[in-house]
């Protein structure tokens, strides 16, 4: 937080006035124009309690929606000054979108949260609390997810599990993208440049003071969800592939120990044939050898062809967003 000094004159003593502090709300949105009022509702009495002392913004990122969510937000701008919208040109996904927040806000504060109030937004008051006693990231962990299907809930434990056996830094079970991270953070954010990730890896990556609060996860109040099975798979891989390469080395290990088993079995038939000669043909077990080196030597290629992939993907150097225009505050 900086400091501003005043001059009241050539017989007054200079004194120190703190510059107000600036909190910034990342919503990505796409496709939801249903939830925008809503969530404007709950919100706004939420942050108006925390003034003066913290100034307020909410940066909505339009992920190339195709519906009226962008004029619905425009609409309700004509009301709050504090509401600014960023639209990108087409639908880039989310962890993209959250990016594209992160290098528009202004705040000292950032938070991003989810339009569909699944995010409890009572809790951000004791988020700023933390972060004011020193904390540079606080993380808001979901105690209760029992409005979740019971397949989203053990998905997303096992995910979480094989994520830090896995990774070289592991993240915190039942944590999302809603947490608060101090302007510095947000900094070293900006200039990690790979177009293949996973924020909330980034997030625990980063390092940095950390501290939690907890809240229990609510049931979406408007609209469906677009991060179906298949997306949210890829995202899982995205960020497991981009956080280690453990996949890799396991597969050296595992190729090592079966060429010298193979050289074994090899040495073993040989000298079997040479001692004792040929019984009976062994088609049933020739079969299966080779069935089972192909279909691992398959996986082990594609495993490889992941991480090819997005090499590729990081080689050529596109941007992670485009920015079509921006409404609200400097425009």
């Amino acid at each position: 937080m900086s400091i501003v000094k005043l001059n009241l004159g050539s017989d007054a003593t200079p004194v120190a006035a703190q510059k107000q502090t600036l909190l910034t709300l990342i919503v990505p949105v796409f496709n939801e124009q249903t939830a925008i009022g809503p969530f404007l509702d709950a919100i706004n009495p939420i942050l108006d309690r925390m003034k003066p002392a913290i100034a307020t913004e909410i940066l909505f990122v339009n992920d190339g929606s195709r519906d009226g969510t962008e004029f619905v937000i425009r609409s309700f701008m004509e009301g709050n000054p504090t509401v600014r919208l960023v639209n990108l040109s087409r639908n880039f996904g989310k962890e993209a979108a959250l990016c594209a927040g992160l290098e528009h806000a202004r705040g000292d504060a950032v938070i991003p949260v989810d339009v569909d109030l699944q995010d409890e937004p009572t809790i951000i008051p004791e988020m700023v609390e933390k972060w004011q006693k020193g904390a540079q990231i606080v993380n808001a962990r979901r105690s209760d997810r029992s409005t979740d299907s019971w397949a989203k809930r053990n998905t997303a434990r096992a995910f979480y599990r094989t994520f830090n056996v896995l990774a070289d830094h592991p993240m915190p079970s039942d944590v999302g993208d809603f947490r608060l991270l101090d302007r510095q953070v947000v900094e070293v954010l900006r200039t990690m440049g790979e177009r293949v990730r996973l924020n909330k890896a980034l997030f625990s990556w980063v390092g940095f003071t950390t501290d939690e609060v907890t809240f229990v996860r609510q049931a979406r109040t408007q609209g469906r969800t677009s991060m179906n099975y298949w997306r949210l798979w890829g995202m899982a891989l995205d960020g497991i592939i981009g956080s280690t390469t453990k996949p890799l080395r396991i597969w050296t290990y595992l190729g090592t120990g079966l060429g010298i088993l193979s050289m074994l079995y090899a040495t073993y038939i040989f000298l079997n044939t040479l001692i004792f000669g040929v019984d009976v043909p062994g088609y049933a077990s020739l079969i299966l050898l080779i069935l089972t080196f192909g279909g691992l030597n398959l996986f082990a290629i594609g495993i490889l062809g992941e991480y090819i992939g997005r090499i590729l993907t990081e080689v050529r150097g596109r941007p992670l967003f485009v920015v079509r225009s921006t409404y609200g505050a400097e425009d």
